[in-house]
């Protein structure tokens, strides 16, 4: 125990990253395996050990991650997972989680049970382990911390991958998790209605243009379909004409000037207010920075067309749960929709 804690307090010096790390592209596409033994009990009625999942590790590289079957006691360090784990009925496992500003997992942060082991961006090594966890579960802005928690439980980092799709990603996703505690004919259960949601905005989207803004420190960054907000290019069609697709946004975004959205003239203009998001003191609001005179004079803001979206914190920090997922949806289907 004494060589453990020195390696995880050697760790410790490289846990603080960057604030705002870009979703991964590089999620396992195909559905958990198992280690040789059926997740269910089998015929004897034995449940098995362990299984085998498809994670990332610390590179952002999928790999078979054998984990415990059924843990008892979970380590949260990523907003989706939680976010799964709580719809799977599975918050009494819950022995510690990072903080997070989100209202529908407060009961977790407000638990004195549950033990707080820092932020989804700046892991408390100590009290990780001190939560002697069965398994630990991640987010991008944590992988270079994957080495150091997996000395204390083995650690699950699963990611949107923006090319297949947010909400296949969060099906695949609520699957992997759901495969270790044998839960997995719940999932479809859970994600029942959002195809046919996404077909429903995907039919006002079609042959419309848009741009995708991040309001960040009183600036505007144009977003693409490559990381944060991808699902509105992406998924629900409109043609992201702020950029480049082959240019990377995926962290945080492209500078952009006012007279960029003039120039560009685009149908529609949504705007995610990463101030908002993470709750930066004294920060002007994105609707105050964006209804500028130059935008005031554009067709998109004229006919009513800018969309804020009503949940930055969800989709800047929770993007890949199961209740971020309707919230993203919401924000979207009571502006366009009404």
């Amino acid at each position: 125990m004494k060589k453990l804690f020195s390696t995880l307090l050697a760790g410790a010096m490289v846990l603080s990253l960057a604030a705002c790390s870009a979703p991964q592209s590089s999620q396992p596409t195909t559905a958990p395996t198992q280690s040789g033994q059926s997740a269910a009990p089998s015929g004897d009625g034995a449940a098995p050990e362990t299984i085998t999942i498809q994670s990332l590790n610390g590179s952002k590289q999928a790999i078979d991650l054998e984990v415990p079957y059924n843990p008892q006691r979970i380590a949260i360090l990523d907003m989706a997972a939680l976010d799964i784990l709580d719809a799977l009925n599975l918050g009494d496992r819950v022995v510690g989680t990072a903080d997070t500003s989100l209202d529908y997992l407060q009961d977790y942060v407000n638990d004195e049970s549950v033990s707080n082991l820092g932020t989804i961006k700046e892991a408390d090594l100590e009290a990780v382990m001190a939560a002697e966890p069965d398994v630990i579960f991640i987010g991008g802005r944590l992988a270079e911390s994957y080495d150091a928690l997996s000395e204390i439980a083995p650690v699950v980092y699963l990611a949107v991958d923006t090319q297949l799709g947010v909400v296949e990603s969060v099906r695949q996703n609520a699957t992997a998790i759901a495969s270790m505690f044998g839960l997995e004919e719940q999932v479809s259960g859970l994600l029942a209605d959002f195809d046919a949601r996404l077909s429903a905005l995907q039919a006002f989207a079609a042959g419309k243009t848009a741009i995708v803004g991040m309001v960040n420190g009183g600036s505007l960054k144009v977003l693409g379909n490559d990381g944060r907000c991808s699902i509105i290019g992406r998924e629900i069609g409109f043609e992201n004409i702020g950029v480049d697709a082959n240019v990377d946004t995926s962290t945080h975004g492209n500078e952009a000037s006012f007279e960029f959205v003039v120039e560009k003239n685009p149908q529609y203009l949504f705007v995610m207010d990463r101030d908002a998001a993470i709750q930066t003191e004294g920060a002007q609001l994105a609707q105050e920075i964006v209804e500028n005179e130059l935008i005031m004079g554009t067709d998109v803001y004229q006919n009513g067309n800018i969309v804020y979206l009503a949940h930055p914190a969800v989709w800047y920090t929770a993007e890949g749960g199961i209740t971020a997922l309707d919230l993203m949806l919401q924000d979207l289907e009571h502006t366009l929709l009404g």
